[in-house]
C-alpha cells in the first residue's frame, strides 16, 4: 500500500490576482461591501425583533436569509481582505480553517435555496389560502420550516465534506479565492469518484427541488390571480411575490455564473470573482429589496427618522 506522507496542515490559498496599483481599491471595495452587508442585515434582524408589527411569518422567515448572509460573509470576506494585502506566496491557511470555510460556504449556498423554498410556501399559503393563513402559518409551523431549511442544508453539506476529509492529501495549493469542497478534494491523489457522484447528485437534487418548488408555487399563485377579480389580492400578490422572485433570481444567477465559469479554465480570474460575488451580491441586495418593497419596514424606518428629525429641530428648551 502506498504511504501518503504529504498530509500537510498548512495550505497555500491562491486568492485573487491583484496588482500593486489595484490592491487598495479592491480592498476598499470588499471592505465597504462587507460593512454594508453586516449593518444592513443585522439592522433588518434587529428591526424585525424590535417592531412587534413585523412579527409575521413572512418577516420571521426572511430573518433566516439575513442570518445566512451574515454567517456566509463573516467567514469568507475578512479572510479575503487580509489576503488582498499580502503577496500570493504568503497566503497560507490551516487545513482546519479551510474545512471550516468550505463548510460555511456550502451551508450559505444550500441554505439560500432551502430558505427561499420555505418563503415560497409562505407566499403560496398567503395568496392561495388566505382564510387559513393564520392557522397554517402558526409559530410552530414557522419554527418547523426554519428547522427543516437549516437541518436539510446541514445534513447535505456534512455528508459532502465528510466524503472529502476522509481523503489523504498530496497537494497543498487551493486554486480559489476561498476554500470549497471541490478545492479540498482536488488536493488528494486518491480516487474522487464518490465525491464527484455525490456532488453532482447534491447539486441536481437541490436545484431541481428549488427551481421546481418556485415554479410550482408561482404557477398556482398566477392561476389564482388570473381567476380572482380581487384587485387588492392581485396587488398584494404582485408586490410580495415580485420581491421574493427577484431575490431568488439574484441568488440563482450568481450561483449559475460560478458553475458555468468552472467549465472554462481560461476564465479562471472571472470565476474567482464570480465566486466572491455569489456571497456579496445577494447579501447586499436582499435587505435593500425587502426594505424598499416592505410597507411595514419602510413605515417603521420613516417613523424612526421622523422622531430623530423632530428631536433635532426641537433642540434644548429655554427657561
Amino acid at each position: 500500500m502506498e504511504n501518503y506522507t504529504y498530509n500537510s496542515f498548512t495550505l497555500h490559498l491562491e486568492g485573487l490576482k491583484v496588482t500593486q496599483d489595484s490592491m487598495y481599491p479592491v480592498f476598499l471595495f470588499f471592505f465597504f461591501s462587507y460593512l454594508f452587508i453586516m449593518f444592513s442585515n443585522v439592522g433588518i434582524v434587529a428591526l424585525i425583533y424590535i417592531d412587534k408589527s413585523l412579527h409575521q411569518p413572512m418577516y420571521l422567515l426572511f430573518c433566516n436569509l439575513s442570518i445566512n448572509d451574515i454567517l456566509g460573509n463573516s467567514i469568507m470576506v475578512p479572510r479575503l481582505l487580509s489576503d488582498v494585502l499580502v503577496p500570493p506566496s504568503e497566503r497560507l491557511i490551516s487545513y482546519y480553517e479551510c474545512v471550516a470555510q468550505a463548510f460555511t460556504s456550502h451551508m450559505f449556498g444550500t441554505t439560500s435555496h432551502t430558505v427561499l423554498m420555505i418563503m415560497a410556501f409562505d407566499r403560496y399559503v398567503a395568496i392561495c389560502n388566505p382564510l387559513r393563513y393564520a392557522t397554517i402559518m402558526s409559530v410552530k409551523m414557522v419554527l418547523k420550516l426554519t428547522a427543516c431549511a437549516w437541518g436539510v442544508a446541514l445534513v447535505l453539506v456534512a455528508v459532502l465534506l465528510g466524503l472529502t476529509i476522509r481523503l489523504n492529501r498530496c497537494r497543498t495549493v487551493i486554486t480559489n479565492p476561498y476554500c470549497d469542497n471541490a478545492s479540498l478534494f482536488k488536493l488528494s491523489c486518491e480516487s474522487v469518484f464518490i465525491n464527484n457522484v455525490y456532488g453532482l447528485t447534491f447539486t441536481v437534487v437541490l436545484l431541481t427541488s428549488s427551481i421546481g418548488s418556485i415554479v410550482l408555487t408561482y404557477t398556482k399563485i398566477t392561476a389564482v390571480c388570473l381567476i380572482s377579480r380581487n384587485k387588492s389580492l392581485n396587488s398584494k400578490a404582485l408586490k410580495t411575490c415580485s420581491t421574493h422572485l427577484v431575490v431568488y433570481l439574484i441568488m440563482l444567477v450568481s450561483g449559475m455564473m460560478n458553475i458555468i465559469l468552472h467549465r472554462f479554465p481560461r476564465y479562471t480570474d472571472y470565476r474567482k470573482l464570480s465566486a466572491i460575488m455569489f456571497h456579496i451580491i445577494p447579501g447586499s441586495l436582499n435587505p435593500i429589496i425587502y426594505g424598499v418593497q416592505s410597507a411595514e419596514i419602510s413605515k417603521f424606518l420613516s417613523k424612526v427618522f421622523q422622531c430623530k428629525k423632530v428631536s433635532k429641530t426641537a433642540g434644548p428648551s429655554e427657561d
